[in-house]
């Protein structure tokens, strides 16, 4: 009775009705260990393929499936050995084989393989062994990495507009390039680098490509061309948006001396008295703390009032050790604590020998006279014979002038003393609000892009170019493709109009064809969740396994 139950709930799991169960031998506490028999009368030979009769012996074969109730089952059939009846065939004797149930060699079944190479596909290495572990089917994390790269991957389909783009293996040393079927929305394939040989070879090995979407990356522009020349290469737009924004921010970056001065006119109140109305900087016990001032100011606080607690349970009458367990700190601290009377400060003792001693009062001669640059300082000690680096003078500017009250402005000079508001944003930041809606932005940045744009026609001429750039990409308008490159190229944006100008077709096609490259940095984000799973252990081959399962 106990076999027909468990023939039935194998077959009712999946198994073929080439296996019945004959009996039951083992039923532990640790697995559940079934016999078997194949119910063919014959088996055709491995070697010619005639089917045979002539039983010439059978032996015991062993395999391991998956849990039942979650204990580990092992399969014992009773395999037979067939004697081929061709006198021509080189085999002799042949072993029965179990198609559908387990490869020939095999020491587990199929459906446990296959159980086994999901668990490494979604988990990986360590955490998937553990994962098979509570399912019953315990496996080492070797062999389950082993059989996620040992699988034989599914073809891939004849693709038709894919996308290509770039995904850091090591970031600023090596990368490998990602490829993405852009009609199906799913990675079609891994490169183990960037280069345009590798890409060629693969175009070569599927002919079926009609159009190609990438970034301006000449690699890939090159290896499209040699092993598709008939293939339309599309520019991404977004990649198009960010170089152009990247030319605005070189241009910037040779103009500082503009962004300094409109952002001190941006500070600036307009009316005859400017001067009088400007604000003035706030006292040193005035100004918000430093972010690391903030922090040891709440550490303090907290230290304070564990002392306190602790001054509370004393009082009531509680041992040392019994205060530790209860505030959660050493008996030693507690000791130390109540016999200092405070709870420690951690503020380091002047030593009094700093290599700067010698030369303090120079130093403080020098910065009264006015000379107040660090690096100045540092030159002039130098050349009196100061050992020290730079960076020791630095601080002791820094120290120096967080204790002097700032300086008021001249009469009659015009000009009010500079505070944190006057600094000039970066490049990055003014770039966006160069190219921002004007209303978008607030007061103060809208004064600083009208005095920027007034103050360099250079850089006012850039950025009407970005504009009109960044609107015929959004846009998808190639009718003003030709005007905007020829008056690119005759302003500072010259060099970025240049290299639109050598890859013009592809541009084109950018402002005309409906495909882009979105989807390929979504797969990207996908493939650096997938990488970082593995701690950055992984090789490129088990990664490739892992990130087409899951496409």
């Amino acid at each position: 009775m106990l076999s027909s139950c468990l023939h039935i709930s194998l077959h009712s799991i999946g198994f073929p009705d080439t296996l019945e169960v004959l009996e039951q031998i083992d039923h532990g506490f640790c697995r559940i260990t079934l016999r078997a028999q194949p119910t063919a009368k014959s088996a055709p030979c491995t070697a010619c393929g005639t089917p045979s009769r002539r039983v010439h012996g059978f032996y015991w074969r062993s395999l391991g499936d998956v849990a039942c109730f979650g204990r580990p089952i092992l399969l014992l059939i009773r395999i037979r050995r067939f004697r081929c009846t061709i006198p021509e065939c080189p085999r002799r004797t042949f072993a029965e084989t179990l198609p559908g149930v387990a490869c020939p060699r095999a020491r587990q079944t199929d459906r446990l393989r296959s159980v086994h190479r999901a668990i490494g596909l979604a988990l990986g290495g360590n955490p998937g062994a553990r994962h098979a572990a509570t399912l019953g089917v315990p496996i080492s994390r070797s062999t389950l990495l082993h059989r996620v790269c040992s699988s034989d991957a599914d073809p891939i389909p004849p693709v038709r507009v894919f996308g290509v783009d770039d995904w850091a293996w090591r970031k600023g040393q090596s990368y490998g390039t990602i490829l993405c079927d852009l009609e199906r929305r799913r990675v079609i394939d891994l490169l183990p680098d960037r280069n345009a040989d590798t890409l060629a070879a693969w175009l070569r090995e599927h002919p079926t490509v009609s159009a190609v979407v990438r970034d301006r990356a000449g690699a890939y522009a090159d290896g499209a061309s040699r092993a598709a020349p008939n293939a339309t290469q599309i520019l991404d737009r977004w990649h198009l948006l960010r170089n152009g924004s990247d030319a605005l921010r070189n241009l910037l970056d040779q103009h500082h001396r503009d962004l300094r001065e409109a952002a001190r006119a941006a500070t600036l109140p307009a009316g005859p008295t400017a001067i009088a109305d400007v604000p003035k900087p706030a006292s040193p016990a005035e100004r918000p703390m430093r972010t690391t001032e903030r922090r040891s100011r709440v550490a303090q606080e907290r230290r304070d009032a564990r002392f306190a607690e602790v001054v509370r349970l004393r009082q009531q009458g509680l041992s040392l050790k019994a205060i530790a367990r209860t505030i959660g700190i050493e008996r030693r601290t507690v000791r130390r604590w109540l016999k200092a009377g405070h709870a420690p400060t951690w503020r380091h003792a002047d030593r009094g020998t700093s290599i700067l001693d010698p030369y303090k009062a120079w130093l403080e001669e020098r910065w009264q006279s006015g000379c107040t640059n660090a690096a100045a300082l540092w030159r002039e000690l130098r050349d009196r014979g100061f050992p020290g680096q730079y960076t020791v003078v630095r601080d002791w500017a820094t120290q120096r002038r967080r204790q002097d009250p700032p300086a008021e402005p001249k009469q009659g000079s015009g000009k009010p003393a500079l505070d944190m508001t006057s600094e000039p944003p970066t490049p990055r930041r003014a770039v966006r609000l160069l190219t921002s809606e004007p209303d978008k932005l607030g007061d103060d940045d809208r004064r600083f892009v009208t005095a920027l744009l007034e103050r360099s026609p250079t850089i006012a001429t850039a950025v009407e170019l970005t504009r009109r750039f960044t609107t015929m990409v959004k846009e998808q308008v190639a009718s003003t493709l030709d005007c905007w490159l020829q008056q690119a190229e005759t302003s500072a944006l010259a060099s970025f109009a240049a290299g639109l100008r050598r890859d013009e077709d592809a541009l084109r096609a950018a402002l005309t064809e409906p495909w882009s490259n979105g989807q390929v940095e979504g797969q990207v984000n996908r493939l650096k969740v997938i990488k970082r799973e593995m701690y950055g252990r992984a090789g490129f081959e088990l990664l490739r396994c892992r990130v087409l399962a899951h496409a």
